[in-house]
């Protein structure tokens, strides 16, 4: 395997200034095949995915669950990466796939884009979570071979929490492969809201999905 065969999806939604650096990214890191499936984007995301040199758009109902569902269907390779608009793959990211013999699947180490040391607490809070629990996050970028997503139905399409109802279903085929990668994601929630405030945030979803609280209720109170 070769990174030509594997396909990059991307949902966006009004990703106007991101787009185009995670399609670059995916370029460089050698995908021929990037997908871009877009929830209605009310600004210019897939006029600049279509120049940037996106093989694929795919126009579908808003949901990131759907959404990477839609763009899934048109993947050709043997496997998937989903990339957020906001995150980067590192250029050796595909290379490190296909050194794993017989991938799962897995995520990758991540480098959150600001110099502060509290990020780097996250980033390897966030990996361990990966390695110890076998949950894997969006912000991740998830990778599967093809076949396995196609046999466990790919994502839940639920509004919010898609990456955790995955991960639960996908660490009982096999543990999560954690690659050095990394991939640089944007800091912008917390820089939005604070560290430790987004942080607890989103302990508190993830805790309250864990007892039964309904995905749509959590996407209201995440947007």
């Amino acid at each position: 395997m070769n990174p030509s065969d594997i396909s990059v999806v991307i949902p966006t939604l009004n990703e106007a200034a991101t787009i185009e650096n995670a399609i670059r990214s995916a370029t460089r890191a050698g995908a021929t095949e990037v997908i871009v499936c877009d929830g209605g984007s009310q600004d210019e995301t897939t006029s600049i995915a279509s120049d940037t040199g996106a093989t694929k758009i795919i126009r579908s109902i808003p949901g990131r669950g759907i959404q990477l569902n839609a763009g899934a269907v048109f993947a050709s390779r043997e496997v998937v990466l989903f990339l957020h608009a906001d995150n980067l793959l590192g250029e050796s990211c595909l290379q490190q796939i296909c050194e794993i013999p017989n991938v799962v699947w897995g995520v990758f180490k991540q480098h959150i884009d600001h110099p502060r040391f509290a990020y780097r607490l996250i980033e390897k809070g966030n990996a361990a979570r990966v390695r110890f629990r076998g949950m894997a996050f969006g912000d991740q970028a998830i990778f599967v071979r093809r076949q396995i997503y196609k046999e466990v139905d790919g994502f839940e399409e639920i509004e919010l929490m898609e990456d955790v109802a995955f991960s639960r279903i996908m660490r009982k085929i096999a543990k999560p492969v954690l690659l050095t990668g990394p991939i640089t994601i944007s800091p912008r929630r917390w820089e939005q809201r604070g560290i430790v405030g987004q942080t607890l945030r989103n302990w508190n979803l993830q805790c309250r999905y864990r007892l039964g609280a309904s995905p749509r209720q959590l996407a209201k109170q995440y947007r």
